[in-house]
């Protein structure tokens, strides 16, 4: 059985959008979309007439209901055959969702929001999720452009490999361009502006040109071989890597980045470069994690 792509739903406007993006990607896949619920009630704010934390309780499947149902309709709307699924259970919808990423082909969530699907996504919850996700988590912000590229951040690490092979799949199943970028400086620049910045997502922040340009090269072998439909375009930019890839991606329909897992990725994530992504790109954001050593 095909994994689904998962998406987290809270009513928010960001929540929505979210589902109509990940309608969409289930639709592209030809894979189910299930729809995640997440809730608990306070016992101060319980509900009458049953226990809180309840789905059962009096007001709160009218309350679900709702929500799953304006849910619904937005995904049938972005995409009318595909099959649905609802899943309502009490939580925290940062464990829930890390728990739904085990059999999930993908978990979108929205960016902004009222919610723990939505505001608290760029912080520490989304240091979660996109940390510990058994799957790539897709992060919906910005505005993107429906006829620019999937770009892809390149820093010639293991832990992208990963993001290389989703941009790739991604771009083919789009029939997008794949724009594949690294950034890299002068021996006398530094390509972070802090200093929790990761020294390996550029090496050593020294690679002349050529060598950036041999960085890409590596990077895309093979892909381009197994992905023949797929316009490739690479760029090595000079210039400081977060700013050069937010720039980027006002252009994009979607960023690709890829990141270490568990521990390594954590410390990764807290730094300017994916804070910076996350919070400042102009496209959808996917990070996609790689769990080798």
């Amino acid at each position: 059985m095909a994994h689904p792509v998962v998406v987290g739903v809270d009513g928010s406007p960001a929540a929505l959008d979210a589902v109509e993006i990940a309608a969409r990607e289930a639709a592209l896949r030809g894979v189910g979309l299930r729809l995640v619920h997440a809730f608990g009630w306070p016992s101060r704010h319980g509900p009458p007439g049953g226990p809180p934390w309840h789905p059962a309780a009096p007001g709160v499947r009218e309350l679900l209901d709702g929500t799953l149902g304006e849910a619904e309709r937005r995904a049938r709307a972005a995409a009318p055959r595909l099959e649905l699924a609802r899943e309502v259970t009490v939580g925290e919808p940062v464990t829930v969702l890390e728990i739904e990423s085990r059999t999930a082909a993908l978990v979108v969530v929205g960016g902004r929001g009222p919610s723990a699907f939505g505001s608290r996504l760029l912080g520490s919850t989304a240091v979660h999720l996109v940390a510990h996700a058994h799957c790539p988590v897709l992060v919906v912000r910005g505005r993107p452009d429906p006829a620019g590229p999937v770009l892809l951040a390149v820093d010639g690490s293991p832990a992208a490999r990963g993001a290389v092979a989703f941009a790739f799949t991604e771009a083919a199943l789009r029939g997008a361009e794949l724009l594949a970028l690294h950034a890299y400086t002068s021996r006398t620049e530094h390509p972070y502006a802090a200093p929790a910045d990761p020294p390996f997502v550029t090496y050593d922040g020294n690679r002349p040109r050529e060598e950036a340009e041999h960085v890409l090269a590596e990077a895309l072998a093979g892909h381009r071989e197994r992905h023949p439909d797929v316009a490739v375009r690479h760029r090595a930019v000079r210039g400081r890597v977060r700013a050069t890839l937010v720039e980027a991606s006002s252009e994009a329909q979607l960023i690709v980045v890829g990141a270490r897992g568990h521990g390594g990725f954590t410390g990764l994530l807290l730094g300017s470069v994916s804070q910076a992504v996350l919070h400042h790109a102009h496209c959808p954001v996917t990070v996609v994690r790689h769990d080798g050593p």
